[in-house]
């Protein structure tokens, strides 16, 4: 019996180190983004700031380890092994939870994470524990503590919206004193800002930090807390007036300080805060198996956990070494640059690659803001909105974006970090539930819109990315409760069998998700050189450019047709769901490189203008052709997917020879562009003409067995009439294809640009 606990604390231990490389992957997002979005300082160095914040963090941390024993449950109404299973559930649920999170670059509050995974193993093992014991307690309430719950989705609600309009008033405010070009306003009122900010920041981290330490003493904590308004008295003059002396002698960019020490900052409160989410179930596994073992007991089942309702004191070695895996996590972990550039590319001052589509509800409240926006300016002065408007101009921001590109400047990055700092700090003081993860988030929204970030062209796709990371928000807590319920459930009852199961589910689903990360960074890479490649091409290379894509898209397109009806003719469903699947990509492959034809035409050469508009001729005509395919491979899968029949012998026959017609008018398309030869131009024109006539003759032929039988099934009719137009829209946009290219040729030739 030992053997099986001593196992699941095993896993637990292993579990922890999982959960804090998964866990500072997204967390990592909160402290980091403000100093890589403004490029503060190299990444190495802002690396070792917040490594070193997290380091002194996680000794800070011991006295919040008691959440994951009692805070959400009431441990002395459970026995020793329920409680084992309560926390072996927890951990196999937040490992992958926050594993997926990370993998789609959505970041989350791993408090939230926790709180209702244990919450949601608690009520499993509670309920069990209801049915089939007729003598134990029936009320829920007596082993679960539902309050907290309460607390944190209020937190949510209070973090998006509090933290939102804050940082957007503040950041406002703050960029109307200093504008964009902030480097000649700041010699007058930099000192003030920086005093303002190293106080704010100094305040945030003896609130946030100093009370879970296991280093200051409870004396010392007495002292600072009867002493605040004296210490950030003192720290303000004293700061401000430093300040202004560096700036007058020296002439150094203050900001960058401010930006680093209040990294710092939040990613010691980060550490001090976050890692009980991380090794706080784990430590308390194995602080149970050691009080089991010490007791002498031999029935796990009878050996009640009261000894978990005690203080806790964590040996800093644990911590440290916790906080050492969390510095090697940041410094390594791709998911967590992924989670990292999500918070940045929505705050980035300009439009470029978007990460997020529109959504309706995104349109529905930009369509609303621009009415109010127009409504406001009836009622400002106009003298007063050009004044204003001077003060957003982004021409120096636009000078620093070409040189170092930047996502935002370090005064947005500053307000950041002293907005979230503030409200982080009073929401402790005052003892309100307020989220880290959920304020640090809403304040770097808040600013970047206070900061115009969101222009027309860009609002309802960084409006769609901010709805989609709270409904992740919310999302997380029902999937944390939901998963962790029905894994502790089977788990009790599947007793090794169960644990085994889930783990190697775990493990499947972990490998699955990297190969889904790594497939989805390759892919943003390519369109990361794209838009920043910037070097100049000229006529000849957009040529070679655009016969390249032309070849493969149409020897593909070429290839997929001809299999759908072939497979289609064979009512092979798994074929055609393959496809399906193959046209999906071609059209994300061609909307793609329609969607780039900007920046391919930003970097022509003067001399080669003209060239632009072929090519995009010719992706206008490759689209539809992609689009074709889709208008017949769709509407065939689905029925076939539905069982319907297929056509009269004679119609299918009668289509499988135009099939056979369009392959070879592929063909010889595709020979002519790879040879630059269009001699044969006739002979194509002449095949096209008589797949038409093909067309035009089965459709009649069709509409007269419909007349002449009452018994032609409609289904298969209105599939056949589908696929003969689309087929022929598919000939004609062939054809253009060739002519465009042709028209390509003349043009390089006459212009003796071709190589």
């Amino acid at each position: 019996m030992h053997t099986l606990y001593l196992f699941i604390v095993t896993i637990l231990v292993i579990l922890a180190i999982s959960d804090l490389v998964v866990g500072v992957s997204n967390d990592a997002v909160n402290f980091l983004n403000s100093a890589l979005g403004a490029k503060t300082a190299p990444f190495h160095i802002i690396l070792l700031v917040a490594a070193l914040g997290v380091l002194i963090g996680a000794t800070f941390s011991s006295g919040m380890m008691e959440v994951a024993r009692k805070g959400i449950f009431h441990p002395e109404h459970f026995y020793f092994n329920e409680i084992m299973l309560l926390f072996l559930a927890v951990m196999l649920t937040d490992v992958i939870m926050l594993d997926f999170f990370n993998t789609y670059g959505l970041p989350t509050s791993t408090t939230v994470s926790i709180v209702f995974e244990l919450l949601g193993a608690a009520v499993a093992i509670s309920i069990i524990k209801i049915t089939r014991n007729p003598d134990a307690p029936h009320d829920l309430g007596t082993y679960i503590n539902s309050g907290k719950a309460l607390a944190i989705i209020s937190g949510i609600l209070i973090s998006v919206v509090v933290a939102f309009l804050v940082g957007a008033f503040i950041q406002w405010l703050v960029r109307l004193v200093f504008t964009f070009n902030y480097e000649r306003t700041f010699k007058y009122f930099g000192a003030l800002w920086g005093g303002f900010s190293f106080t704010a920041i100094i305040y945030f981290i003896l609130i946030k930090g100093a009370k879970g330490s296991s280093i200051i003493t409870p004396d010392t904590l007495v002292w600072i807390k009867s002493h605040t308004m004296l210490i950030l008295g003192l720290s303000f003059i004293g700061w401000t007036v430093l300040l202004q002396v560096v700036l007058s002698l020296f002439r150094i960019n203050i900001l960058k300080f401010i930006v680093l020490v209040g990294t710092f900052g939040l990613a010691m409160a980060f550490a001090g805060n976050d890692l009980v989410n991380f090794i706080g179930v784990p430590l308390a596994g194995v602080a149970s198996f050691q009080e089991f073992i010490r007791s002498g007991a031999t029935d796990p089942s009878g050996f009640a956990m009261t000894a978990l309702a005690g203080p806790v004191k964590t040996p800093t070695f644990y911590l440290l070494l916790a906080g050492l895996i969390m510095v090697l996590t940041m410094a390594f972990s791709k998911k967590a640059r992924t989670v990292t550039a999500t918070t940045i590319d929505l705050s980035r001052q300009e439009e470029g690659q978007e990460r997020f589509e529109s959504s309706v509800l995104a349109r529905a409240i930009v369509r609303q803001t621009v009415g109010l926006s127009k409504a406001i300016k009836f009622v400002i002065p106009e003298n007063v909105r050009v004044t204003i408007n001077k003060r957003f101009d982004r021409t120096e921001y636009n000078k620093l974006k070409k040189e170092k590109g930047v996502a935002f400047d370090m005064v947005r990055a500053s307000v950041n970090l002293v907005v979230a700092s503030i409200l982080i700090a009073i929401g402790t003081s005052l003892k309100l539930p307020l989220s880290t993860t959920y304020v640090t988030f809403m304040v770097a929204m808040g600013t970047s819109l206070a900061d115009r970030a969101w222009g027309r062209e860009s609002a309802v796709y960084r409006v769609t990315g901010v709805i989609v990371v709270i409904t992740g928000w919310f999302m997380t807590a029902m999937i944390a409760f939901t998963i962790s319920f029905i894994i502790a459930y089977i788990i009790f009852y599947g007793k090794i069998y169960g644990i085994l199961a889930f783990l190697a589910l775990d493990t499947y689903l972990i490998i699955k998700n990297r190969f889904i990360h790594s497939k989805r960074e390759e892919e943003k890479q390519k369109k990361e050189e794209i838009i920043s490649d910037t070097h100049e091409i000229n006529g000849s290379e957009v040529f070679n450019k655009c016969k390249t894509e032309t070849l493969s898209i149409l020897e593909e397109s070429s290839n997929l047709f001809y299999n759908t009806l072939i497979y289609f003719s064979k009512e092979n469903r798994k074929k055609l769901k393959n496809i399906q699947k193959k046209i999906y990509n071609l059209n994300k492959k061609v909307k793609e490189l329609k969607d780039n034809v900007y920046f391919t035409i930003r970097n022509l050469e003067e001399n080669s203008i003209e060239t632009g508009h072929y090519y995009v001729q010719s992706l206008d005509y490759l689209r539809e052709t992609a689009h074709c395919l889709t208008y017949i491979n769709n509407p065939i899968f689905k029925h076939i997917d539905n069982n319907h029949p297929l056509f009269p012998r004679e119609q299918m026959e009668g289509m499988l020879k135009i099939n056979d017609k369009i392959f070879t008018l592929f063909k010889h398309v595709k020979e002519a562009i790879q040879k630059d030869e269009f001699d044969n131009i006739d002979l194509i024109l002449e095949i096209q003409k008589e797949i038409l006539s093909d067309i035009k003759s089965l459709q009649k032929k069709h509409v007269k067995m419909i007349k002449k039988h009452g018994n032609i099934k409609t289904r298969p009719s209105i599939l056949l009439f589908n696929i003969l137009g689309e087929s022929k829209n598919l000939v004609l946009y062939l054809v253009n294809i060739l002519k465009a290219q042709r028209d390509f040729v003349i043009y390089q030739k006459e212009n003796h640009l071709l190589s």
